[in-house]
């Protein structure tokens, strides 16, 4: 029974380092200030969906591909109304990346609420600040 309960925890843990999460007002600014776990020296890279539950369909599907991000969550445009008048979304998605708790790429949905832009463009746009961010 320890064994199991030890297996479940680190699953648990492990899902919750890697995976996404939904946030919304109260959690959104710390977790754009979200250190990432290799130390405060490192750059810290958040990407931010916007999403809407009456388009999930077109909300971004490829975040476990995604490297070089300290974390990736979801904010249901439903439940954040602060944080989406705060960045101006008017449509999901809409994602946002933020370096070190500043916003720095946008990629937002256009009419036909499509998401806004694919992994190969998302993942360039991250390598992007990360190299900016070297001396």
């Amino acid at each position: 029974m320890k064994k199991i309960l030890v297996l479940v925890t680190l699953m648990g843990l492990f899902i919750n380092s890697y995976g996404q999460e939904y946030i919304t007002d109260s959690k959104f600014e710390e977790a754009i200030h979200e250190k990432s776990s290799f130390g405060d020296d490192e750059t810290s890279i958040i990407v931010i969906e916007f999403w809407a539950k009456f388009n999930e369909v077109n909300s971004f599907s490829d975040w476990s591909k995604l490297k070089g991000v300290t974390h990736y969550y979801r904010v249901d445009i439903a439940k954040a109304p602060i944080a989406k008048k705060d960045y101006r979304v008017r449509m999901a998605p809409t994602l946002i990346i933020f370096k070190d708790g500043i916003k720095e790429v946008v990629f937002k949905a256009g009419l036909d609420l499509e998401c806004p832009v694919d992994l190969d463009e998302l993942q360039e746009a991250i390598d992007e600040l990360k190299k900016a961010s070297q001396f």
